[in-house]
């Protein structure tokens, strides 16, 4: 592996984004770019290898703020439509490269399947839409992409199971509100995390502040970043600096190098 990977956060935003449309809290009226936040992504390159952790609404859009010549490969941490209707944009890369392999748990697949059915029909295929090449996820895998292999990382959204990965010294988890013991040891000595904090207030599938704070302790990454952010968490530069050193929040089109 090249010793530059480079980490592009395409969004970093909850399942509304922000601003929300028509809302009149003040983050939504923010005129601080780091305030505006598209639905969560995030790109990850090294060695001329370019993957992305979902696929959601505002991938087009994010595609053109960070061009890339390739797309290697999709994988999903769960089905939700903020990390997955984005998927018919992947066009312009079918076009030029032909299926685009996705990777995801077998329910994710199955949930893609039933809402995006012309992209994954074995026949009887429209002229336009492209195809892709489906990989199962499983938590005790590890998922061979370009030089390197990737760790699938188990949690829980409430009672829902996502995935998270772990790409050499970099671990991105989202959508958590719980993650197990033996899942936490995968995580133990990354370099780089990245995590939801979405607001302030407790919430029943995803860590508030405090729980994100907790949890980046108990990893104990050089440095952590949190996404999957809401207006209720408050505005970056204030909520940047009440954070430990060493902890962040990211933002849309930031880019870090491990």
């Amino acid at each position: 592996m090249d010793d530059k990977m480079t980490i592009t956060f395409l969004g970093t935003g909850t399942s509304q984004g922000i601003p929300i449309i028509g809302s009149k809290h003040p983050v939504c009226l923010s005129k601080d770019p780091k305030d505006k936040r598209l639905r969560v992504s995030v790109l990850i390159s090294w060695n001329n290898y370019n993957y992305v952790i979902d696929c959601g609404p505002d991938f087009r859009q994010q595609m053109l703020a960070n061009p890339i010549d390739k797309l290697d490969g999709i994988l999903f941490t769960h089905e939700h439509a903020d990390h997955t209707a984005g998927i018919d944009d992947i066009r312009p890369f079918f076009f030029r490269q032909g299926d685009i392999p996705v990777y995801a748990h077998p329910r994710v697949l199955d949930s893609l399947r039933r809402r995006f059915d012309y992209i994954f029909a074995d026949e009887d295929r429209y002229p336009g839409a492209p195809a892709v090449q489906v990989h199962e996820v499983s938590k005790d895998k590890n998922i061979p992409l370009g030089d390197l292999d990737v760790v699938p990382i188990e949690a829980f959204h409430n009672r829902l199971q996502v995935f998270g990965y772990r790409f050499g010294e970099f671990v991105y988890l989202t959508d958590v509100k719980r993650v197990d013991e033996e899942e936490i040891k995968k995580i133990k000595g990354a370099k780089v995390l990245v995590v939801n904090a979405l607001r302030l207030e407790p919430h029943h599938s995803h860590f508030n502040l405090e729980e994100a704070l907790e949890f980046a302790e108990k990893v104990g990454a050089e440095q952590t970043y949190f996404t999957h952010i809401s207006a209720l968490l408050g505005f970056h530069e204030e909520v940047e600096k009440s954070l430990p050193e060493n902890i962040h929040l990211a933002y849309d089109n930031l880019k870090i190098k491990i």
